[in-house]
């Protein structure tokens, strides 16, 4: 058998694209979406913790809201580092390889209780689609259309997501 290196290939930090987005433009959106991943990867850790560990009498509609909720968002996760991609980026391989500057925070102090936990994802949701203005605002003014439209979306997304979180827990 001959000898081949078809699986030696590694993924380039960055490649020549040419889609009418300045390099450095390309580069600011794919680290701010690096980071944007991150959070959404951390947001979908913290909603599965919640979703296995929810206990009490709005167990049942925790428990389903934060399945779809880690659902959708694991998908978009996809999304997010799939436009790194385009954007001739890679995708990040580990947090010491940009500076990362995450909002999103996973349970420091054991598991809290099911009001505290819909409490901190409503903060988390609102935290990450805040974030995603920013970067969508700034795809939008340099002409990422693509980039604007999806976090666009997300941003409908996570502040649904928010809202039907805090019907939960309102009075």
């Amino acid at each position: 058998m001959a000898n081949t290196n078809v699986l030696n290939v590694t993924t380039k930090k960055s490649e020549k694209v040419n889609t009418g987005i300045e390099k450095d433009v390309r580069e600011q959106i794919a680290k701010h979406l690096s980071v944007i991943l991150a959070d959404t990867y951390l947001l979908v850790i913290k909603s599965h913790l919640y979703h296995w560990n929810v206990v009490g009498p709005l167990f049942k509609s925790i428990h389903d809201l934060t399945e779809e909720h880690y659902e959708d968002m694991f998908s978009a996760a996809d999304d997010i580092a799939e436009r790194i991609r385009a954007l001739g980026h890679r995708a990040p391989v580990n947090a010491a390889e940009i500076s990362m500057d995450l909002k999103i925070v996973t349970p420091q102090n054991g598991m809290p209780n099911a009001h505290s936990m819909v409490e901190d994802l409503v903060k988390s949701h609102e935290r990450i689609a805040a974030e995603m203005r920013d970067m969508a605002e700034y795809a939008g003014d340099n002409a990422d259309v693509v980039t604007e439209d999806m976090l666009t979306a997300r941003i409908a997304f996570h502040e649904k997501a928010a809202w039907m979180l805090r019907a939960l827990i309102a009075e």
